[in-house]
């Protein structure tokens, strides 16, 4: 698959940040659904498939009000469908771009969904290590994302007989970006004392959402508790890693969710270990803030620091991303 180098969107980015520049899977596969209205009821009109040819795809600077302007966007060039003049139709389109085919993976037969209501609820199934790698370079429309006055679905278009509407859809991550950052207290990297010196020797995460995922609604993942098994980030940092005993900066994407035990919050859950341990290690939930009311998936970031050598066993703490 190819990759490409692209600027992410986002706010409150500082040079130096994970996300100012990334290399990313160019998209492959397209799912485009477009419904038409019908009273109050939105019907499915049309199920589109494209396999996407990379010399169809080119960078730009956005220049809109569906991102922030200046961005560097991917936009596909190739026209995925025409639709024939239907006067006083009101339409919407709805559309998933993947590098990997994902008719495998989604938990239902696409063609088969006839209204927007089973649109809405349409998953994926994170079933293997393929989709599980790959979940950074899957995009969707999500559904509360409106514009105009008064507002509405972004991607919402009017088809008569004098004027064919266009739609340019405008995609977004599936998957959150959890951006760790961490720093040994300067006092404890002094070598005068052996005794006193902390080193983070290990860290992973673990027990990351693997369980169906909502397509159009990534923000809407809830469980009653945080995951007990699922699967991990290992080796974010390791014995070997001399360079990141003391400080440093790691990301990785995947698929959010909140608890109803504690509302607007991702339970983030890991391991870590200092001075070279082999034990359990230290396994703090850090609970992460997400704002539930936005259309986007969130970048959440946690910082901490570490001042003393970390025992074995279970910690809550809570950080405001």
């Amino acid at each position: 698959m190819e990759s490409y180098q692209a600027d992410v969107p986002g706010m409150n980015r500082a040079m130096g940040d994970p996300g100012t520049t990334e290399m990313l899977t160019l998209p492959r596969y397209a799912y485009i659904f477009i419904l038409q209205q019908n009273g109050l009821e939105w019907e499915m009109m049309d199920v589109v498939e494209e396999t996407l040819e990379e010399e169809d795809w080119e960078t730009y600077r956005y220049k809109g009000y569906l991102q922030a302007t200046g961005d560097s966007i991917l936009r596909y060039t190739k026209i995925l469908n025409y639709l024939l003049p239907r006067k006083g139709v009101k339409g919407r389109a709805y559309g998933i771009v993947s590098p990997i085919d994902l008719t495998g993976y989604f938990n239902t037969d696409i063609r088969a969904i006839d209204d927007l209501t089973e649109l809405l609820d349409l998953k994926l199934r994170l079933t293997d290590e393929t989709i599980l790698e790959n979940i950074q370079n899957i995009y969707s429309t999500p559904y509360n994302y409106e514009t105009g006055s008064p507002a509405e679905y972004y991607c919402t278009f009017d088809n008569t007989y004098s004027n064919v509407a266009s739609v340019e859809l405008m995609l977004y991550h599936i998957a959150a970006k959890v951006d760790l950052q961490w720093s040994v207290a300067a006092e404890k990297r002094k070598n005068a004392n052996p005794a006193e010196v902390v080193r983070l020797t290990y860290m992973e995460v673990q027990h990351l959402y693997a369980d169906n995922t909502l397509v159009f609604r990534p923000l809407e993942n809830e469980l009653a508790d945080k995951v007990s098994t699922g699967y991990s980030k290992p080796n974010i940092v390791t014995a070997t890693d001399a360079g990141m005993w003391w400080e440093g900066r790691a990301y990785f994407y995947t698929i959010p969710y909140t608890t109803t035990g504690r509302p607007g919050y991702f339970p983030l859950q890991m391991v870590m270990r200092t001075n070279g341990s082999e034990g359990t290690g230290y396994r703090p939930t850090l609970y992460l803030k997400v704002d539930t009311e936005s259309p986007f998936v969130p970048w959440m970031r946690a910082d901490f620091n570490i001042n003393a050598p970390m025992s074995d066993g279970e910690d809550t703490k809570v950080i405001d991303s």
